[in-house]
């Protein structure tokens, strides 16, 4: 099991989420893929979407579901700071995930993050558990209290 598995698996065994994470066969790095892969909606998808604070130079994290597009100018007014491109060194520094396995939990220092609404409208979604081929279930209410995402509107 990898590090950046071991790492999700632990932080949901610390916040009390019970909850399998499913290896796939296949790459679950799109949200297409990770649908096909859980049997879900792609909006039951949960994107880890990285940008950098230009001001600050660390990550903020927006959580979108999966048919939505972050605007950046939503998101850089919630950031309270312009945000740019996060390069895969500063997401690895900051978060411990290579991008394409980027999880909502399991990150090696706190991370500001963000949760589209869209997400809410489910019993249930999925999201990255650290690979770019392993995916876990959760109630989107458990995964804002786990994160300490802030549910707004940042999409297009």
């Amino acid at each position: 099991m990898s590090k950046s598995l071991k790492r999700v698996a632990a932080a949901l065994e610390a916040a009390g989420v019970q909850t399998t994470i499913v290896a796939a066969e296949e790459d679950t790095r799109t949200a297409a893929q990770a649908a096909a892969v859980a049997g879900c909606e792609i909006d039951q998808i949960v994107k880890s979407i990285i940008f950098r604070g230009e001001t600050s130079g660390h990550v903020r994290l927006f959580l979108t579901a999966g048919g939505n597009q972050v605007s950046p100018e939503k998101a850089s007014a919630l950031a309270g700071e312009p945000l740019g491109r996060a390069d895969a060194d500063l997401v690895r520094a900051e978060t411990g995930f290579a991008i394409g396995g980027v999880s909502p939990v399991g990150h090696i220092a706190p991370v500001v993050a963000f949760l589209d609404p869209r997400i809410m409208a489910f019993d249930v979604v999925w999201a990255a558990a650290g690979t770019p081929r392993h995916i876990f279930s959760i109630a989107p209410e458990v995964l804002v209290r786990i994160t300490g995402a802030r549910v707004a509107d940042f999409t297009v």
